[in-house]
């Protein structure tokens, strides 16, 4: 796997920005913004998911509301974080935080389509459901952040 990692690393991509001053800092800019979007997206769903917001909107009118949200910044996280990745593939192959944010991500993303979406939806999800459904959802995606927040400290 590490030779995959140093190909990637060295297509014309990584090393533009690698050797471009500011290419990688505007990039991780944008990157930013994607995971501010995110995080407010998932937050505004799971926190009605748990009863702690927009109590006058159904769940399913948040989850629709915050779905075009949702999507557009995992479009704008994906098209930045590669380019990001390719980058410093190397480095990114022995950080610890890179594959917890990577396998987080995928929890995240599976458990958001397989699960989350489909409790808020639901209209006659019990309580104790769709509380639990939040409360997961949130930590799953707050490792994602944390863990991506740690890659550039470690």
């Amino acid at each position: 796997m590490f030779e995959t990692f140093d190909r990637l690393e060295q297509t014309w991509i990584g090393q533009t920005i690698r050797e471009s001053l500011w290419l990688f800092p505007g990039i991780e800019a944008v990157h930013l913004l994607g995971l501010a979007m995110l995080g407010g997206s998932v937050l505004v769903v799971d926190l009605r998911l748990l009863g702690a917001g927009l109590t006058r909107a159904t769940v399913p009118a948040v989850l629709s509301s915050a779905r075009p949200w949702f999507l557009g910044s995992l479009v704008l996280m994906f098209s930045t974080g590669i380019p990001l990745f390719l980058s410093e593939a190397i480095k990114c192959y022995y950080n610890t935080s890179f594959w917890v944010k990577m396998c987080a991500l995928a929890i995240g993303i599976v458990f958001t389509f397989g699960v989350r979406n489909r409790i808020a939806m639901r209209r006659d999800a019990p309580r104790w459901a769709t509380a639990l459904v939040g409360a997961i959802s949130l930590m799953v995606w707050f490792t994602v952040a944390a863990a991506g927040r740690w890659i550039g400290f470690s």
